[in-house]
């Protein structure tokens, strides 16, 4: 499967400047963001990608946009691959204001807010990440996955810290990394 961290977003623009929370909630992508989605989606062309999974945050879901656009996918919108809770950013949009924003999507089966209260611990991430990669393991079809997340989702899947607008090749059916480093 292939794990595609989001491109830029407004918060990331001003975070990266600044080290300090910026205060924008649910941030939508940087004109480079959305260079980087459509970039990736010319890119992953040749793939065979036959499913998106995508995290509910509005830049995941820009993010995902040019790729979903380009070629008939089933998309699953799904929480338990959001951000790890700990900015202003990770503060959401409500399921029926995405579905607004957004209504080639299903959001009904989320929660409201679907994103924790406070400050989610490493662990909480961790466990996420372990469910997901038992769930897609699972899947025959996980070769044809794509999956628009985020940094500490993904760097709690597979150890890796990748930036804004990457992606990597990426086997469930692999152990948990020995050691997360939770810095950028």
């Amino acid at each position: 499967m292939i794990l595609f961290r989001h491109g830029q977003s407004l918060f990331n623009l001003h975070f990266t400047q600044t080290k300090r929370d910026p205060g924008i909630e649910d941030p939508e992508l940087t004109p480079l963001g959305l260079q980087q989605a459509q970039d990736a989606a010319d890119a992953l062309a040749a793939y065979p990608i036959s499913h998106v999974i995508v995290s509910p945050y509005t830049r995941a879901l820009q993010t995902a946009a040019p790729l979903i656009a380009s070629r008939g996918v089933s998309v699953q919108v799904t929480d338990m691959v959001r951000e790890r809770f700990a900015f202003s950013c990770d503060i959401g949009s409500s399921p029926k204001a995405l579905a607004q924003r957004f209504p080639a999507h299903q959001f009904d089966h989320l929660p409201d807010p679907w994103w924790p209260g406070g400050f989610e611990p490493a662990e909480a991430t961790i466990a996420r990440a372990g469910q997901f990669r038992r769930l897609m393991a699972e899947r025959p079809d996980h070769e044809n996955i794509l999956l628009v997340s985020h940094w500490a989702f993904i760097l709690a899947l597979t150890g890796t810290s990748v930036m804004n607008g990457e992606y990597i090749s990426y086997d469930p059916t692999t152990k948990a990394p020995e050691q997360i480093i939770w810095s950028h």
